[in-house]
């Protein structure tokens, strides 16, 4: 280590005192209820994994045949010699689950919205974004350049006093959302905010990552769920979660989706998502199709959780979707309790600032349609002995 570095080491060291600091346990097995961490086999309750799709055969055989018939890697960006006709398939495929006219794909759905943001509003224009948004989000935000007003989380009078405040100040603006807020579980009201935007004819975005697989018939997200087809200029989703794979999704209007071919910056100079990646979504979509069971099991675990919890004196905080926050307050406490269930057999991570804010850490659950009633209820049983323990209830 050398003087010009000495302060990342008294960061760290910071950072340990104050009980933030990360520490990444190791997977040593594929997706589902139980995995293999730090060697250990222990329930899960820690993955994005919504349906248990991430593991699922029909994925599995059809990332394998895609790697046996395109390879592994994409070897170009998309717009040079890296779109493959499954990128194509997939693109129109998720069009029309979404029930839009278009969509185009990106690496990641962090990538996405990095994609997205700059190419519709830049430095002079503004911002309407509500302030418990996702990181990435906030970094598109503020690689646009464009002036950023953060609104009151999920108050529409917060944001038309905003758009009020702010008349005549922009060029363009954009009103940006999450549909599902990762942290607290809590749902935007996409239905208020989509009347508001059509009051100022400002476009409308919103972030449908953990919506989409989980609200909605048959798991389509919130733009289903409220009714709103049509309606939203952007949706923005993620191929990570629900859909059991990697990779993000921008859909809308086709004059919207030719502009990021020109223009957004990730689809322009990071390689393509590889056929395996593709092909396994397209299964996922399938099988989305062809049934609700996953959608509806994943939700018929989350009531009887969530149920359960609050019955044992657990603060589930504000949460009405299949993300369960267990609120504790301060950074130590989480990390402690976190050490205690994986001591127990249960995998759940404490999330603290700054990933949520000072005072309102929690481990969060993430309650998937792999879990079985008995795994649920093994799971509450461990809950119920660690917060007894450690005086939560």
């Amino acid at each position: 280590m050398t003087n010009r570095t000495a302060w990342i080491e008294t960061e760290l060291k910071n950072l340990q005192e104050a009980g933030l600091y990360n520490r990444i346990r190791t997977i040593g097995s594929a997706q589902g209820a139980r995995l293999l961490v730090d060697g250990r086999n222990v329930l899960n309750f820690c993955s994005n994994n919504y349906l248990g799709l991430a593991n699922h055969p029909r994925l599995v055989k059809a990332a394998q045949d895609a790697a046996s018939l395109y390879g592994v890697g994409p070897a170009a960006v998309r717009s040079i010699a890296g779109t493959l006709d499954l990128h194509l398939a997939l693109e129109r495929r998720l069009a029309a689950f979404k029930g839009v006219e278009s969509a185009i794909t990106f690496q990641s759905g962090f990538c996405a919205n990095l994609a997205v943001i700059p190419a519709l509003v830049g430095k002079e224009d503004m911002i309407f974004s509500d302030e418990l948004n996702h990181a990435s989000i906030i970094d598109g935000c503020r690689l646009s350049g464009a002036v950023i007003t953060r609104y009151a989380h999920n108050d529409p009078a917060a944001l038309e006093k905003a758009l009020e405040e702010n008349r005549g100040k922009y060029r363009r603006g954009l009103i940006i959302t999450d549909g599902v807020f990762s942290m607290d579980g809590d749902i935007a009201p996409l239905d208020q905010i989509c009347a508001i935007a059509n009051r100022w004819d400002i476009l409308l975005m919103v972030d449908d990552a953990h919506g989409e697989g989980v609200l909605g018939r048959g798991g389509r997200g919130i733009v289903d769920h409220f009714h709103l087809h049509g309606k939203v200029d952007v949706e923005v989703g993620t191929l990570s979660k629900a859909f059991g794979g990697v990779g993000g999704v921008v859909a809308g209007s086709p004059q919207i989706i030719e502009w990021l071919r020109q223009r957004g910056r990730p689809f322009l100079f990071s390689s393509a998502v590889p056929a395996p990646d593709a092909a396994a979504t397209l299964a996922a979509i399938d099988i989305l199709e062809e049934s609700t069971e996953l959608v509806d099991r994943l939700w018929e675990n989350t009531r009887f959780f969530k149920v359960e919890m609050r019955r044992l004196g657990f603060n589930t905080g504000q949460s009405v979707t299949p993300i369960t926050p267990v609120m504790l307050g301060e950074a130590p406490l989480a990390q402690q309790f976190s050490r205690d269930l994986f001591e127990e057999g249960v995998f759940a991570m404490p999330i603290g600032f700054p990933t949520v804010p000072r005072g309102k850490a929690r481990i969060r659950v993430m309650i998937s349609a792999a879990h079985s009633r008995d795994d649920l209820q093994q799971g509450l049983e461990i809950f119920q002995k660690v917060g007894k323990k450690l005086g939560v209830i």
